[in-house]
């Protein structure tokens, strides 16, 4: 009975001293997490807006948003970043879109956890080029094969799921930013 109880009181502390030494681990590593992410939301807000030369945050709203403005400071379009499940995980990625919303300027994903070799194309410039090509009203539909209307992608072989995915989530967050319009707030 005794070795039991030494050996949960052994357990006991080093779960202890572990635990709090994770804590103190994360809280020294947080600052600089959030500001690598917030690095990595610059970067891609101008992949999707090359042409913009700055960026504000939209505030005011529940959605992540943010205004692109030129070189002289007009409104170029916005940026949006949107997530969602793909096949592995969650697929998050930056939208750029004019100002009315009828052509999307560019995309590029921020993080992936799809399969190697397959999902993972997703990230690719032949992918998400396509997206600057369609017309995203009323709505992105993948293919397989051709694309035979202005509003198809084709899909990735033997990622048919990751590239659904990708396209559900750019349709969700276009929604979004219609209804935005809609009511005012952009």
């Amino acid at each position: 009975m005794k070795t039991v109880i030494q050996m949960l009181a052994t357990l006991l502390v080093i779960g202890a001293i572990s635990g709090g030494l994770l804590a103190k681990i994360f809280e020294w590593a947080d600052p600089q997490i959030k500001l690598n992410a917030q690095k990595e939301t610059e970067r891609a807000i101008f992949i999707v807006h090359p042409e913009g030369k700055s960026q504000e945050k939209v505030a005011g709203i529940k959605d992540e948003l943010y205004k692109v403005l030129d070189a002289n400071g007009k409104l170029a379009g916005y940026a949006m970043p949107c997530k969602g499940n793909g096949f592995q995980g969650v697929i998050k990625l930056m939208m750029g879109v004019t100002t009315d919303l009828k052509k999307i300027t560019g995309l590029t994903v921020i993080e992936q956890v799809e399969t190697p070799g397959l999902g993972s194309e997703i990230v690719n410039n032949y992918f998400t080029d396509q997206f600057k090509k369609v017309n995203p009203e009323p709505g992105i539909v993948g293919k397989k094969g051709a694309a035979e209307t202005p509003n198809d992608i084709v899909t990735i072989t033997g990622a048919t799921i990751s590239s659904k995915a990708v396209v559900r989530i750019m349709n969700e967050g276009l929604n979004s930013l219609r209804e935005l319009k809609k009511g005012g707030k952009i």
